[in-house]
């Protein structure tokens, strides 16, 4: 039986290590946290999985949560005028429903489920050394704990890593009491409001600890009016930035939420990182390998919704490629390799994410204008976050968005 050791107990690394132990690998995971510290400690995403990732779930029975948590049914797009008022408004509608899960709830659970199905759960901040020692003793360590000093044995990738600075400030909050939706009052959907010049805010139904809430996510433009989270340590005040902001900014959005309060005193994160692409192999001191998992090696932004999706799609590669290798060794060769076969869908995401971050050219304003009239369009676009590959189709070219439209508006 391969003996395989896991470090970092979030979307990937959990979602790996419970696939091999259902192949019947030896596999041990190593987190920094009990489930009881996740369970009660501050939220850390803003998870909203589509269809793809949520399939690679129920796959391995790993779908614990798919009857209580909202189905997100559409994904809709506001543009703010500078009057604050609407420019753009429209939703469009997913192929297969997607939903959002608090990672305290899911990862706390996904590791009881581990422990109790024979696995070895440590419960240990590892640093280089100590996986120096454990990479003689497993038969291949992969890294999935996205930060700290074990991300620097991955080097930074320049080619892949247009960015060195983030590009946005991140600020989130978790409430309940979030009024209906008087656009579709019918059903759930993500909505992603656009201030150009000024940021986004997502708002996004989600599953946690207190039953069903709403995910409030300020994306801010770096030294702008909404980046202004850094030093705010009390979560009352958190919130009532958020809702100050919206009040400013967005106020169709600001009218659902005047009654609304934090899920719980751990219901706020904010913060800020560059996204990069890293070298997929780490060289331990004493000669070994690791590699390195999801966002340790692919870091995107959050602006497009990729990270849980692409943390869940490269488990589910890296399950295929450690599975297909039988009982070879894990050498380098190997590790790039399967890097690779995961960067065949990765690369569709960091190429989106990041012109996402940019200030968009005209042909992307027109196809983002463009869903307001006709359907297709915004379906179109919305089933692009469960298959990113899809934009470039549509999306980058002018020439191939201008044909886009004109065969949907009949004017080809």
């Amino acid at each position: 039986m391969r003996k395989i050791l896991i470090v970092g107990a979030g979307q990937s690394g959990l979602q790996l290590a419970l696939g091999l132990q259902s192949k019947g690998y030896e596999v041990t995971l190593m987190s920094n946290r009990t489930p009881d510290e996740i369970r009660s400690g501050r939220v850390m995403s803003t998870q909203c999985m589509f269809h793809t990732a949520l399939q690679h779930e129920r796959d391995y029975q790993l779908n614990f949560w798919e009857s209580q948590a909202p189905r997100i049914e559409g994904l809709g797009v506001s543009v703010a005028a500078p009057d604050s008022s609407r420019a753009v408004d429209w939703v469009g509608k997913l192929d297969g429903f997607a939903q959002s899960v608090d990672q305290r709830v899911k990862m706390a659970g996904w590791m009881d489920t581990f422990a109790q199905r024979g696995g070895q759960l440590v419960i240990h901040g590892a640093a280089v050394s100590d996986l120096d020692y454990f990479s003689r003793t497993y038969d291949l360590v992969l890294v999935s704990a996205g930060k700290g000093e074990l991300v620097s044995m991955f080097g930074r990738d320049a080619s892949r890593s247009p960015f060195d600075a983030p590009q946005r400030a991140l600020s989130v909050a978790y409430v309940h009491g979030m009024g209906p939706r008087p656009e579709h009052p019918e059903f759930d959907a993500v909505r992603c409001n656009l201030v150009p010049g000024v940021g986004e805010l997502f708002v996004m139904p989600t599953l946690t600890v207190s039953g069903r809430a709403d995910i409030l996510f300020w994306e801010g433009v770096p030294g702008g009016p909404v980046d202004v989270f850094q030093g705010i340590k009390d979560p009352s005040e958190h919130l009532a930035k958020t809702l100050e902001l919206m009040e400013r900014f967005l106020p169709w959005e600001y009218t659902r939420a005047t009654k609304v309060e934090l899920t719980d005193a751990n219901g706020t994160l904010s913060g800020r990182y560059a996204p990069t692409v890293r070298k997929p192999i780490g060289r331990l001191p004493g000669g070994g390998l690791v590699l390195g998992v999801a966002d340790v090696v692919v870091a995107n932004d959050p602006i497009t919704g990729q990270g849980s999706n692409s943390a869940s799609k490269c488990a589910n590669s890296y399950l295929d490629s450690i599975i297909e290798h039988g009982d070879r060794e894990f050498d380098a060769d190997w590790m790039q390799a399967t890097f690779d076969r995961h960067w065949e869908t990765a690369q569709h995401v960091v190429k989106w994410t990041n012109a996402m971050l940019g200030v968009p050219p005209e042909h992307v304003l027109n196809l983002i204008g463009a869903g307001g009239q006709l359907q297709p369009v915004a379906d179109r676009f919305a089933n692009g976050f469960n298959n990113p590959a899809d934009f470039e189709n549509f999306f980058f070219d002018p020439e191939k968005t201008n044909a886009y439209l004109a065969e949907v508006s009949g004017a080809a």
